[in-house]
């Protein structure tokens, strides 16, 4: 695609968390163009309405109605409202659609459409050539990055992973667990080893390493702070960490947003950045990961930029070179 033509973009659910995120990539993104932004509740209602930030920086407004006259729908709909909204709308098969629910991580198709999963840390090649996209999930963001150079390399074990996450990743609807008075000066897990994202993490690791058949034991956590994702892995290794920090810096040559750090990181580094930091530790013989990102970028909306940036020819970083707040 001529890097001189707008990319039309519809967004679908424009008033969640993982919408407002994509309406602010989009409107500084040099190639793009935004066409319209669904949401049923607010159509008519200045995007400013919902999105307060914005005011001062679009005058769109909310619109109910859904056209085909675009290049690439943006789903930020709820998990099982994706699949549901494909069904029910007629769709322009030459529209591509990047989802952001979980609805077709699996392999899953709707009405014809095939969908690759869009990690292009792992799948960049059939990201490139791909007309639908299955966005991962923001805590299998985290952890497969902390994990693909192992399994690429036929290195992975059983893994035991802990995660904490921002209040975000819960989305916009008020719950218990997400109340402020709640959340503030407090901690706790929830899918204790049960978590719906171990499956596309099982199924990419096993794509990369047929042959691994260990768990992937996973605590999440709800932090108190509203974004980011840490996430710390730990298994067994012959590795010395020269050697492993050696393997995972040549898988992710080439890759401009996942760097392996060599001095302890910090999440404040990765907040408002499409950036996943790595770190490693050896002790005694467990090789032990560090992988941090942004939930609402590189877990969800900046990385179906990077996706639609790869779909279209752009420069892979187009729109995504973001600022962290580090104070």
């Amino acid at each position: 695609m001529a890097n001189d033509k707008k990319i039309k973009a519809g967004i679908i659910g424009g008033a969640g968390y993982g919408g407002g995120e994509m309406i602010r990539l989009l409107l500084n993104h040099p190639n793009v163009e935004i066409s319209y932004v669904n949401s049923r509740s607010n159509a008519g209602n200045p995007l400013y309405a919902v999105h307060a930030d914005l005011l001062g920086e679009t005058e769109l407004t909310f619109t109910g109605e859904v056209s085909s006259d675009i290049d690439v729908l943006f789903l930020c709909l709820g998990h099982g409202e994706a699949k549901k909204f494909l069904e029910e709308t007629e769709l322009a098969p030459a529209v591509k659609v990047i989802d952001l629910s979980q609805d077709f991580r699996l392999g899953e198709t709707v009405k014809g459409r095939e969908f690759v999963y869009g990690l292009p840390e792992m799948q960049r090649e059939k990201i490139v050539t791909a007309n639908n996209i299955a966005n991962p999930g923001c805590f299998a963001t985290g952890i497969q990055l902390g994990l693909l150079p192992l399994a690429k390399a036929g290195l992975l074990q059983e893994v035991h992973t802990t995660g904490i996450t921002g209040s975000t990743g819960a989305g916009q609807s008020l719950q218990a667990t997400s109340h402020f008075t709640w959340r503030a000066n407090n901690i706790s897990t929830y899918k204790v080893l049960t978590h719906q994202h171990l499956k596309e993490i099982r199924r990419s690791l096993q794509l990369l390493q047929p042959s691994f058949a260990g768990d992937v034991n996973f605590v999440p956590v709800r932090g108190d702070f509203p974004r980011g994702i840490w996430v710390t892995s730990y298994l067994q290794s012959d590795l010395s960490l020269e050697e492993a920090q050696q393997l995972y810096k040549a898988y992710y040559a080439g890759h401009p947003f996942t760097h392996v750090s060599d001095k302890q990181i910090d999440l404040k580094q990765i907040v408002n950045t499409n950036k996943c930091l790595i770190q490693l530790e050896k002790v005694g013989n467990k090789l032990v990961i560090h992988s941090i990102e942004d939930n609402l970028l590189k877990g969800a909306s900046g990385q179906a930029v990077q996706n639609m940036n790869l779909l279209f020819g752009l420069d892979e970083t187009a729109g995504l070179r973001l600022k962290s707040i580090v104070f």
